[in-house]
C-alpha cells in the first residue's frame, strides 16, 4: 500500500462510527485531503531550478461541520499535513517549511461547503534560498468547494466535491473573481473598469472574507443599491443583483 493510501486509510478510520457516519452526508476528511493536494498543485511557483508550493493551508468550515471534529481536530490537521508532505515528496515539490493545516469556522457557510486558502511562508529558522519566491503577506483567494449528492444514490456512493467559481456579470461581460479584493470603478486602475458616468472612480469593492463574498461601498457618490435600497455592505449569494451607478451586476457561483 502506498504512503498516500495509508494516510487516506488513517483519515477514513479516524472518524469511523457515529462521527464518520454524520460527516459522510457532507464532506469526508479524505476529500479535504484530496482538495488540499489540488490547491498545492494549482499554486505552484516555478523558479530557476525548483518548483515551490504553499506550506500553510487554512480550511474554512461551517460551524456544524467543524463541531464534528471537536475531539479529533489536532489529529485531523496532523494527518492532512502528512498527506501534503508525502504528495510534495512524490512530486519533487519544494517546501520552505513542513506543511501546516489549520481549521477555521465561517458562520456564513452552509453545511457541506468548505473553503481552502493557501499561503507560502518562511519559518523563523528557514535558510535563505536564492531562487525562492517571496513569502506572501496574506493568504491567496479562498477556493470554495461544495459536496453534491448524486441524483440517484448507489449504496456506498459518496457525494462529489466540486469547486465553486464566483463571477460577476454585467453589460454582457463576465468576470471571474480570483483575488481576495476586487475594486470596481471608473478609474483605469480599478480591477473592473466600468464606462458609466454615474460610477465613481473607486466605487465599490468585492471582498472575500473566509469563503464568503461581500460587496462594500467605498464612499461612492451614488452608492450601491439592491432591491431599490442603498446599502453600505451586502453579502453576496448565487444570483444576487446589485447596482453601482446605473450598471446592474449579477453575482454567481458555479460548480465545476
Amino acid at each position: 500500500m502506498s504512503v498516500l493510501r495509508t494516510i487516506e486509510s488513517k483519515l477514513e478510520s479516524l472518524f469511523e462510527g457515529v462521527f464518520g457516519r454524520a460527516f459522510r452526508t457532507n464532506v469526508q476528511p479524505v476529500e479535504l485531503a484530496r482538495k488540499l493536494v489540488k490547491e498545492m498543485d494549482d499554486h505552484r511557483t516555478v523558479s530557476v531550478s525548483r518548483v515551490y508550493v504553499p506550506n500553510e493551508y487554512t480550511i474554512y468550515l461551517a460551524p456544524p461541520d467543524r463541531e464534528q471534529f471537536a475531539d479529533f481536530e489536532d489529529s485531523l490537521c496532523d494527518e492532512l499535513a502528512d498527506y501534503l508532505s508525502e504528495h510534495a515528496r512524490r512530486e519533487n515539490f519544494m517546501l520552505l517549511t513542513a506543511p501546516k493545516v489549520k481549521l477555521e469556522t465561517d458562520a456564513d457557510l452552509d453545511i457541506g461547503v468548505f473553503g481552502i486558502a493557501t499561503r507560502l511562508v518562511r519559518g523563523p529558522r528557514s535558510p535563505e534560498i536564492p531562487d525562492a519566491p517571496k513569502p506572501a503577506a496574506a493568504a491567496g483567494a479562498t477556493m470554495v468547494y461544495k459536496a453534491v449528492k448524486p441524483e440517484v444514490e448507489a449504496p456506498g456512493e459518496e457525494p462529489k466535491v466540486l469547486r465553486e467559481t464566483a463571477t460577476l456579470s454585467f453589460d454582457g461581460r463576465r468576470h471571474e473573481l480570483s483575488e481576495h479584493r476586487v475594486v470596481i470603478g471608473r478609474s483605469k486602475d480599478c480591477d473592473i473598469k466600468l464606462e458609466d458616468p454615474n460610477v465613481s472612480r473607486r466605487h465599490a469593492e468585492i471582498r472575500q472574507e473566509g469563503a464568503t463574498y461581500w460587496v462594500v461601498d467605498l464612499d461612492s457618490t451614488n452608492g450601491v443599491e439592491t432591491k431599490g435600497k442603498r446599502v453600505k455592505r451586502l453579502k453576496l449569494e448565487d444570483g444576487t443583483h446589485f447596482t453601482v451607478g446605473s450598471t446592474e451586476i449579477v453575482f454567481s457561483q458555479e460548480l465545476a
